[in-house]
């Protein structure tokens, strides 16, 4: 069982952890690593030693919460038996650092799902309204690329497609880092601007829509099929942001899946075989997540759940006039710092997301 599916049946009401089964399940793998078999298939072996690590560091980490906060506890008792200045401010120190341990912890736990510790592909796609929607599209890039900075993840620019006159037609983007598909897919639907446009002489109010998609960068354990008789492949110029050409030749390839409809293009490479190599896996990791998009769907109809799952819902309105504020509509977040989200910091909205699944 892969560890992030495991670490699911670890936690019980209330968000406790079930120990004795944390214990049960790595005693089983010191069995297996102990087995004289065990390296005769490697890269099986090293699967399961990465999932024994990964276990035991989870069990690890979440003795030691448990650790402080005892220790703690014993202080908060200590202080109200004799009160002691110096034990208070060590106690409040102590507590504040513990909270934000407990909250990371929790926020992996959260990323559970098997491939939310996968590099991911993001793609920035204005709707309509010409200069308006690709000029919030280039917006949201911005954003983006500085919350990658703030998480410390580096990203590659597949293909960049410049706007009439502004802003962007469609940006794709893959995003290596730990647990980039788990946070970014929190951000897959629609996001709406409403603000004055700079682009209206009149200054009107404009409201404009992005569409986000993500899906995880297809690893080699994902076997997915495509028949060449059931793609067409199309070959263009490569440019690059403002408007330059990366090359004159034609060598960036866009594929398109002629029964769902979905592209996949790349320009990153230096050729053009390269370039429709990747964007073949591009397309194989988009077939990937429309599977998954309609598992879920599936699910929540089973469950009833009356909300709405895929890629065309809106999830995030940012209103720069006549009042400044960034909302989530799934979880209801609200931040009135305009600046502060449009300049990568959007942590809030993600983490809100990925507690919400689990409510």
């Amino acid at each position: 069982m892969h560890y992030k599916q495991q670490a699911r049946k670890y936690q019980i009401s209330g968000g406790l952890f079930d120990l004795e089964a944390m214990e049960v399940d790595i005693a089983e793998y010191d069995e297996q690593m102990s087995d004289p078999s065990f390296w005769n298939d490697q890269q099986k072996a090293q699967i399961i030693i990465d999932e024994a690590n990964n276990v035991k560091s989870t069990y690890q980490s979440f003795q030691s919460l448990a650790s402080q906060v005892e220790e703690y506890t014993t202080m908060i008792e200590m202080l109200e038996e004799e009160q002691d200045e110096d034990i208070r401010a060590e106690l409040e120190e102590g507590i504040q650092s513990l909270t934000k341990e407990i909250e990371a912890f929790e926020l992996e736990m959260l990323l559970s799902e098997p491939y939310d510790n996968n590099n991911a592909i993001l793609e920035i796609h204005p709707g309509a309204g010409g200069t308006e929607s690709q000029d919030w599209g280039e917006m949201l890039y911005r954003m983006y690329t500085r919350w990658f900075d703030k998480k410390g993840f580096s990203y590659e620019v597949l293909d960049y497609q410049n706007g009439e006159e502004a802003g962007i037609k469609s940006v794709t983007l893959l995003v290596k880092g730990q647990h980039a598909y788990g946070l970014l897919k929190a951000e897959k639907g629609v996001h709406r601007l409403v603000r004055i446009s700079p682009f209206d002489s009149s200054g009107r109010r404009h409201t404009s829509f992005v569409s986000i998609d993500v899906a995880p960068e297809i690893n080699e354990d994902i076997d997915i099929e495509i028949n060449p008789d059931d793609i067409r492949v199309d070959t263009y110029r490569a440019s690059g942001a403002g408007g330059q050409h990366i090359n004159k030749t034609e060598s960036a390839v866009r594929i398109t899946h002629k029964e769902t409809g979905l592209v996949a293009a790349s320009q990153a490479g230096r050729s053009q075989l390269a370039n429709k190599e990747q964007a073949m896996n591009m397309l194989k990791a988009k077939l990937y997540q429309k599977e998954l998009d309609e598992k879920a769907q599936q699910m929540a109809a089973i469950k009833g759940e009356q909300k709405e799952i895929g890629w065309g819902s809106q999830i995030r309105s940012y209103v720069f006039h006549p009042y400044s504020m960034v909302k989530d509509h799934r979880t209801n977040v609200e931040s009135g710092n305009t600046d502060a989200v449009m300049d990568g910091e959007i942590d809030q909205f993600i983490e809100a997301y990925l507690r919400s699944l689990i409510q």
